[in-house]
């Protein structure tokens, strides 16, 4: 269906830069130096993210973070949106954290931080984040969903769970910044996110103490955010997604695959033409 511009009350910011200045490998099989302009489902994958923050009422302007704005702008999809003055293209830094800074310079709060490369991102699950991070007061919440609903969406959909006391969770490459003054907390990622990948980046970002529970499963997701909340004098909440696709994000060929298939057998929002 095409998606009707919305009088919006949040920022959507979407990260589609290039990691390290370095070409991803999707992007170089697809012949394209940016991975956000990778074919999924037969379209850029970006346009699959830009279409579901569209369809999102609380969704007003969307920024676009990139290394190469005039190659962003030329998909059809992108300037329809700019065309209706609902997204604008701003340039990516080396660092992530002044990619998220420079970025939202002059944006509305609150706002919801995401990746080009988050496609099974939908409607839905930008109103529960906002929900659930509104209904704990929270300064910055970050999505995940549980393991068992990541394997339900698709049983190959994602192999790194971080593991607590209560359940195993996937993080949904989803973040909600409530005030500006929240910007701090995008700090721990200044050397890189993943940290399923590389933990020794959590002693940087939170402490040896949250290494070890971490590595050890000790106390539930909330109890850590608690902590989290301590170590940052911000309130950072953890919001639990239903929809387990919202893990999958483009990775490598085989999540490619994977949301490719999930994608084919969903109804989707399509932004109207210029």
């Amino acid at each position: 269906m095409s998606v009707t511009p919305a009088i919006g009350t949040a920022t959507a910011l979407v990260l589609a830069g290039r990691r390290d200045g370095a070409l991803d490998p999707l992007a170089a099989a697809a012949g394209t130096a940016l991975k956000c302009l990778v074919p999924v489902a037969g379209r850029p994958m970006i346009v699959h993210v830009l279409e579901a923050l569209a369809a999102a009422p609380l969704i007003g302007r969307i920024i676009v973070s990139t290394n190469d704005g005039a190659a962003v702008a030329a998909v059809p999809e992108v300037r329809a949106l700019i065309a209706q003055g609902r997204l604008d293209i701003v340039p990516a830094h080396a660092n992530l954290v002044d990619s998220v800074t420079a970025g939202l310079a002059d944006a509305r709060f609150p706002v919801l931080v995401t990746t080009a490369d988050n496609v099974l991102l939908g409607p839905d699950s930008i109103a529960a984040i906002a929900r659930d991070a509104r209904a704990a007061d929270a300064d910055v919440a970050v999505a995940f969903t549980r393991r068992a609903s990541v394997l339900a969406a698709h049983p190959d959909g994602q192999r790194r769970f971080y593991r607590f006391a209560d359940d195993a969770y996937s993080n949904c490459n989803s973040y909600w910044i409530g005030r500006p003054g929240a910007l701090a907390a995008a700090e721990v990622f200044r050397r890189g996110g993943q940290f399923a990948k590389h933990p020794w980046r959590i002693v940087r970002a939170f402490g040896l103490v949250n290494l070890i529970r971490f590595r050890y499963g000790i106390g539930t997701l909330e109890a850590a955010f608690r902590r989290f909340s301590r170590r940052f004098g911000l309130a950072i909440a953890p919001v639990i997604l239903a929809d387990g696709a919202v893990a999958i994000d483009v990775d490598n060929a085989r999540t490619l695959g994977v949301a490719e298939g999930l994608l084919r057998g969903r109804d989707q929002w399509s932004i109207a033409a210029e």
